[in-house]
């Protein structure tokens, strides 16, 4: 006979036999899991994070890499009421991300509480996590409000931008001045990281809190992207703009490209960029996107759109896609808080035995003969005299 399940409201890890039941509600397109910008809008890695690459792969494949992707749910006497997925941000763990929170329809009466009780988990089970950071929609007020009120604050704001087939061929009719465009390897990681540096606020880069192995591939995530990138059917392009003067990367681009299907032959084809240019050289930003237009236009010439991201802190960016009439899809924000880890409290065994009493008879008795700063210090002393 089986036991009755647990009453109360409980969260475990997620298992196979509740990916059904979340899959109803939470069925997300794989292609929008892929966040090109990785939360920043100017974040220079040369591949897809491996943890969203874990979620497109199988079940048995999934428990292979959970020290990269963590999912739990929340279960109310054997009843599934909500699910939360985390992840390392960077490669020393010091910053983590939510993925997702989704609560589920039979506990929408008390979704904060059910909300609350699943982010406030994660936030004291992930013990090496320092910083926690996530992306919400603007207009998600609710969700927003959920995160504030676990201690969540809003860094920067980001636009997302959608430029049209027409205006890709004939941005693709300029042809760029990039005589130092070159191919992306893990030779160029500090070159990325030093980009990547000089593109971002200090308060977002201190978030972010990444290095130059964030911008290295490792040989799994090489044989881990080329996979989900063919399940996918999709294709990468990535390269840097190399100034030998000072010998360094000012311009970065990531081109992720849906390739057509037999069912897709006759759908519009969604292109996701990401692009990142340093500060003292905006005039990078027509030169890179005619270079793009170039690219995409060859792997499909027709109905094929690009989608990029801005920050609020990249003016430059936002007034070039105003000027060549991109169109603005979405705003979404940036969200951050810290976490400090109560460390337990513990006494020395030799508290407890009290020797500065045991010891007493060893203490001197005498008072100590005074040193020569004691005396120069008397001798300077002021002293009233009498009148």
């Amino acid at each position: 006979m089986q036991p009755f399940p647990a009453i109360g409201n409980t969260i475990r890890p997620l298992q196979h036999r509740d990916l059904e039941i979340i899959q109803r509600f939470a069925s997300p397109n794989d292609l929008e899991q892929i966040a090109v910008s990785d939360l920043s809008g100017c974040r220079s890695r040369q591949k897809i994070s491996l943890h969203q690459l874990a979620s497109w792969l199988p079940a048995p494949v999934q428990t292979l890499l959970k020290p990269y992707v963590r999912a739990y749910v929340s279960e109310c006497n054997g009843i599934i009421q909500g699910f939360i997925s985390v992840s390392p941000f960077n490669n020393n763990s010091s910053t983590w991300q939510i993925d997702r929170v989704v609560v589920l329809p039979e506990a929408q009466s008390g979704s904060h509480n059910v909300g609350t009780q699943m982010i406030r988990y994660c936030l004291e089970s992930c013990l090496e996590a320092r910083t926690w950071v996530l992306q919400v929609d603007i207009n998600q007020k609710d969700t927003i409000a959920l995160y504030r009120q676990n201690g969540f604050q809003p860094l920067a704001q980001f636009t997302d931008w959608e430029i049209s087939s027409e205006r890709l061929l004939e941005l693709a009719q300029h042809s760029p001045d990039l005589p130092n465009l070159m191919p992306v390897s893990n030779a160029d990681a500090s070159l990325l990281y030093q980009l990547d540096t000089a593109a971002m606020p200090p308060q977002i880069r201190q978030v972010y809190d990444l290095n130059a192995d964030d911008f290295r591939a490792k040989t799994i995530d090489k044989l881990l992207n080329h996979g989900s990138l063919l399940i996918n059917h999709l294709q990468d392009v990535s390269g840097y703009v190399y100034e030998p003067q000072r010998k360094a990367a000012i311009g970065y681009f990531y081109l992720l490209l849906q390739r057509p299907t037999v069912n897709q032959s006759d759908e519009k084809l969604v292109h996701h960029c990401q692009l990142t240019v340093h500060p003292a050289y905006t005039w990078l930003y027509p030169e890179l996107t005619s270079q793009i237009a170039q690219i995409v236009t060859k792997q499909s010439p027709e109905s094929a759109s690009l989608q990029l991201s801005s920050a609020d802190y990249q003016p430059e960016r936002e007034d070039y896609l105003e000027g060549i009439q991109a169109q603005r899809q979405g705003h979404s924000l940036l969200m951050a808080r810290s976490v400090w880890h109560k460390i337990r409290e513990t006494k020395h065994a030799l508290d407890g035995l009290q020797l500065s009493r045991m010891l007493s008879g060893l203490q001197p008795t005498q008072k100590p003969i005074p040193g020569r700063i004691e005396n120069l210090t008397q001798h300077h002393q002021h002293t009233d005299e009498p009148l």
